[in-house]
């Protein structure tokens, strides 16, 4: 059964008062009875002290006898008690309520403890059962003297008088104590209305609230709790239609955005539950079922992306990249960008982006096929011209002089067409992966050496000095002898190219963190700040007349670069035009 706050308050009221009410009745019942024998105990004492002087002062013969009867008589009449009046040996000699013929029946009184008291200390009284009466008295006794003659009177009083008394009080607490709970039961049912009215008028409000209704106003005017209690809802009411018109408008303009994207969007929750997905994701996986409320491999069973989802939400610290391919319902590689939804530092969600990087896959394959074609193409006739070229430098030509000068340029330019063709080659491989390194733990410092003795006489000639800061305690790298022989010999070759006479190369190598790194300097002509963005792309010379005067293909800082990427570290440069340049790379400490 369901109580509301106005019967609760009623109720509450209602069992208050009538708690009070019935302790009042209970405490007044209590002190009523004991008032009430107070006040008679108090009238028989009054009653005995005139009884005994009124009997000190009657004329006695000398003794006492059976002639006081008609005195007990007479002051129990005056005073509607009974009177009993004996001798000092317990003798009764007047009875108020006994004939006088019965006097010398009754039994001695001396032992009524009233009576003890009273020959001892001149008043005694007692309050017991009479055996005679059949009732419950109080008995009042005192010591009289008349004329050198002694006695006890007694008054007795029936206690039923007290219950009588009592009872009639009773029925009149009884009234009125009724009249004040009705009175109450009234008061309380007023109280609770009033108190509750506003309650209610706020929980219907709250309701109106709850179900979207902002509109529903409190007019409360007091200037109590309630008040303000209304003032801050009216408030707060007003506030959370203005934010929920805010997410509204904020959640329309997110609609646009996700359903303009050209990327896919995915939203899930803690629990792997797909909570959006835009229409380009829905176009891109040919998503038709309703994919909101289940788990990713529920619509699309592709094992890559639930891993990812998977990761993201385990380790919600970085953005996870990883470039996909799915075969349903046509062969697509995507792009996918992953990062957690955090609150709290604990991950609350995922958000996916994909990217159709499909096309551009296929025509970095093309390019890459392209060159590999080529260079096949190339290496026929350049083999051809090499060797015709060997042949005429072996005498076969009349005009010897001029014939020598023509097949030198012819086997120079063979000899670099060889080696461009190489470079084309290598690099190829290397960006489709299809280049076969051999990681193993080496020591850095004897390759470093051995290519700088390969380079020593172009060195000496150029009066370069070379300097080596390799710490004694430098961990051995992870790498492929070759590949990494060769990117130090282009960046040393490089180095000792383009520094200027009697000039200087620096190579540095460094532990940092998981890495070791080298650095190798030199103090030649330097790079023009807007040429390193793209000296790395291949193909490209700061100085394409210098570069070709010095043999360069164009092809061996982007070689460098794709060695070093699929070791898993970083190459970078840092150049002053006229004071010299620092090339930077990593290799994974083994």
């Amino acid at each position: 059964m369901r109580f509301n706050i106005h019967k609760k308050i009623t109720i509450f009221f209602i069992l208050t008062n009538a708690a009070v009410l019935l302790s009042l009745f209970f405490y007044l019942s209590g002190n009523l009875k004991e008032y009430t024998y107070k006040r008679i105990k108090t009238n028989v004492f009054k009653q005995i002290t005139l009884s005994r002087t009124y009997l000190s002062h009657i004329p006695l013969k000398g003794t006492l006898s059976y002639s006081l009867d008609e005195v007990a008589d007479k002051i129990g009449d005056d005073l509607e008690l009974r009177v009993t009046i004996m001798g000092l040996d317990g003798t009764v000699y007047g009875d108020s309520e006994i004939q006088i013929e019965k006097l010398g029946e009754m039994e001695n009184h001396l032992y009524r403890p009233e009576v003890q008291n009273a020959i001892k200390d001149g008043f005694g009284e007692s309050r017991r059962f009479s055996t005679t009466i059949k009732e419950d008295f109080l008995y009042m006794a005192a010591l009289f003297n008349n004329n050198g003659t002694s006695g006890v009177i007694r008054l007795s009083i029936t206690l039923s008088e007290i219950d009588q008394l009592l009872g009639r009080l009773r029925k009149i607490l009884v009234f009125a104590l009724l009249a004040a709970f009705g009175l109450s039961v009234l008061v309380s049912y007023l109280v609770s209305c009033y108190i509750s009215r506003p309650i209610r008028e706020i929980s219907w409000a709250a309701q109106n609230v709850a179900h979207g209704n902002f509109h529903k106003k409190i007019f409360i005017r007091s200037n109590d709790e309630l008040g303000d209690l209304a003032k801050a809802f009216n408030y707060m009411s007003k506030q959370v239609q203005n934010n929920i018109s805010k997410i509204s408008e904020s959640r329309s303009r997110l609609e646009a955005v996700f359903l303009s994207m050209f990327e896919g969007v995915m939203v899930v929750d803690m629990s792997g539950s797909v909570v959006l997905v835009n229409q380009a994701l829905k176009n891109f996986l040919k998503i038709e079922d309703e994919p909101v409320g289940r788990r990713f491999m529920e619509v699309i069973r592709n094992i890559q992306i639930q891993e990812i989802i998977d990761k993201v939400l385990t380790s919600c610290d970085e953005l996870i990249s990883a470039e996909i391919s799915t075969l349903v319902p046509e062969e697509k590689i995507l792009l996918v960008h992953a990062t957690a939804i955090k609150k709290s530092g604990q991950a609350h969600g995922a958000v996916l982006v994909f990217h159709d990087v499909t096309e551009l896959r296929h025509l970095e394959k093309v390019r890459r096929d392209f060159v590999a074609n080529v260079s096949h193409e190339l290496r026929t006739p350049v083999s051809s011209i090499k060797g015709y070229s060997e042949t005429l430098l072996s005498g076969a030509l009349e005009d010897e002089a001029h014939a020598r000068d023509f097949l030198s340029i012819i086997l120079s330019d063979s000899n670099r067409l060889a080696s461009l063709i190489d470079d084309l080659l290598n690099l190829s491989k290397i960006e489709s992966g299809n280049l076969i390194m051999e990681f193993k733990p080496q020591k850095l410092r004897p390759i470093i050496a051995k290519v700088f003795s390969g380079l020593k006489k172009q060195i000496d000639d150029k009066g370069i000095s070379v300097e080596i800061d390799f710490p004694s305690d430098m961990p051995d790298v992870l790498i492929d002898h070759d590949r990494i022989s060769q990117v130090l010999l282009n960046l040393m070759d490089n180095a000792m190219k383009y520094n200027s006479q009697n000039g200087k190369i620096i190579v540095k190598v460094f532990a940092r963190g998981s890495f070791v790194g080298v650095d190798i300097s030199d103090t030649g002509i330097g790079i023009p700040e807007k040429d390193l963005p793209r000296i790395f792309e291949r193909f490209y010379r700061v100085d394409k007349a210098r570069s070709r005067e010095l043999g360069g293909t164009g092809l061996g800082l982007s070689i460098v670069k794709h060695i070093v990427q699929a070791h898993g570290g970083e190459v970078s440069v840092h150049s002053v035009e006229g004071q010299g340049t620092t090339f930077s790379f990593t290799l994974p400490k083994a």
